[in-house]
């Protein structure tokens, strides 16, 4: 009950100068809002990344043929013929950490249907019926072609959504013949709506063939381009990579002492550093906004203080009437803690409304987390205790005969 009673006396002598306390809580309000607004920006960043590569595949490598050098000019990665559906084959085989691997082949080509043509801006890709499992990309309507359509080559084709609403207008295209590079190909199969990539390129814009329909029936070769991994966890990412480094330094017989004729690229180590990129950089924006709760913080505490020296003569009053130094201490903490927690409870919702409008005018993700909301309340409420506490102190420290004769 005397706490309560304390609460109420602080209230009251908050109330008497309104437009002052108004103004303290304002440096709160401001850093608790521009904590959770600076906070959401950065998380909302990181979630965005995230799903951007999630949206590439299940715990994803990709298998790349090595560069060429020729006379001392090297190529790219993949401008070498050393990799091989075999080895594609042996990885699935022979990694304990490999769930599923398709080899890759890429054409490029112009597809007609009727008096429709179109080029693919992802080309035209050749894989095996494990391809929807790695890139986590279902079909959305008709099938994907199956193993024995890989093995015998079968011309089958599996579009885009881009593809789809450039050819055919609309209409229903499984069962139609499409042509690629004027060889017919029956469509089988529509993919979901993968959206863009990362780099901002359409993965819609993509049609899928066997892998060896697309060497023997379009390029006339025996080897891949590259190979996709899918590892049974994001944990075993790592340990399949090495696994696969191994195994294909054993079939390309390679030397201690030689280079790899091939590059494994894991994503998730992609996602790691982009991770902690973003993490670096919310931590940043949260300490530069945390700073303008430390000046609320000053601010409290030079309001609290010209507080105590406007009271002096009611502190002595109550010390000279029974008022313990206890009870002066915590009333001035109370008002403090008050200031802090309304201007934190009122920052929430400014640093929320904040987030919002920068996600809607600039386009930018952003991501509230009710954790980040509560460290941001409960900051606030503890610098109202540590900058409340020394004019708390200073009041209750007091003497009564001397508080009775200030003027």
């Amino acid at each position: 009950m005397n706490l309560l009673l304390t609460f109420k006396v602080a209230l009251r002598a908050l109330a008497r100068n309104k437009m002052r306390s108004i103004l303290t809580m304002l440096g709160i309000i401001i850093g608790v809002g521009a904590v959770i607004a600076m906070v959401g920006i950065g998380q909302g960043a990181s979630a965005s990344i995230q799903a951007q590569i999630a949206n590439l595949g299940n715990n994803m490598l990709i298998v790349q043929s090595g560069s060429a050098n020729t006379g001392g000019l090297r190529g790219g990665a993949g401008s070498t013929n050393t990799l091989t559906a075999d080895d594609v084959d042996a990885i699935q085989r022979d990694c304990p950490s490999v769930q599923a691997a398709s080899p890759s082949v890429r054409a490029n080509g112009q597809l007609i249907f009727g008096n429709q043509n179109w080029s693919p801006s992802s080309g035209i890709s050749g894989v095996n019926e494990k391809f929807p499992q790695i890139r986590a990309w279902p079909v959305a309507t008709g099938e994907f072609f199956s193993e024995a359509d890989v093995r015998n080559a079968t011309r089958v084709a599996v579009l885009g959504k881009t593809v789809v609403d450039n050819l055919f207008a609309g209409g229903d295209p499984i069962g139609q013949m499409l042509r690629v590079r004027n060889l017919p190909f029956k469509v089988v199969g529509v993919l979901s709506i993968k959206g863009q990539n990362q780099f901002g390129q359409d993965q819609d814009d993509t049609v899928l063939i066997p892998y060896t329909a697309a060497q023997k029936k379009l390029l006339s070769i025996t080897w891949i381009n590259s190979a996709n991994v899918s590892a049974i966890s994001p944990k075993a990412t790592a340990s399949a990579q090495r696994e696969i480094t191994d195994l294909l330094r054993q079939r390309h017989k390679l030397a201690p002492n030689q280079e790899d004729d091939f590059f494994v690229r894991n994503l998730t180590d992609v996602a790691d550093a982009a991770n902690q990129s973003s993490t670096i950089m919310t931590n940043l924006l949260a300490s530069i906004a945390g700073v303008s709760l430390l000046v609320g913080g000053i601010g409290i505490m030079n309001i609290m203080l010209v507080s105590v020296t406007e009271r002096t003569r009611e502190i002595g009053i109550r010390m000279a009437i029974g008022a313990r130094s206890g009870v002066i201490r915590r009333q001035f903490l109370i008002e403090s803690i008050t200031l802090s927690l309304v201007g934190g409870v009122i920052g929430v919702f400014f640093g929320i409304a904040t987030s919002i409008t920068i996600s809607r005018t600039l386009g930018w993700p952003t991501l509230i987390s009710p954790l980040s909301v509560m460290i941001a309340v409960v900051f606030s409420v503890v610098v109202g205790v540590a900058f409340g506490y020394y004019p708390a102190r200073k009041a209750a420290s007091l003497d009564p005969i001397e508080a009775l004769r200030y003027e």
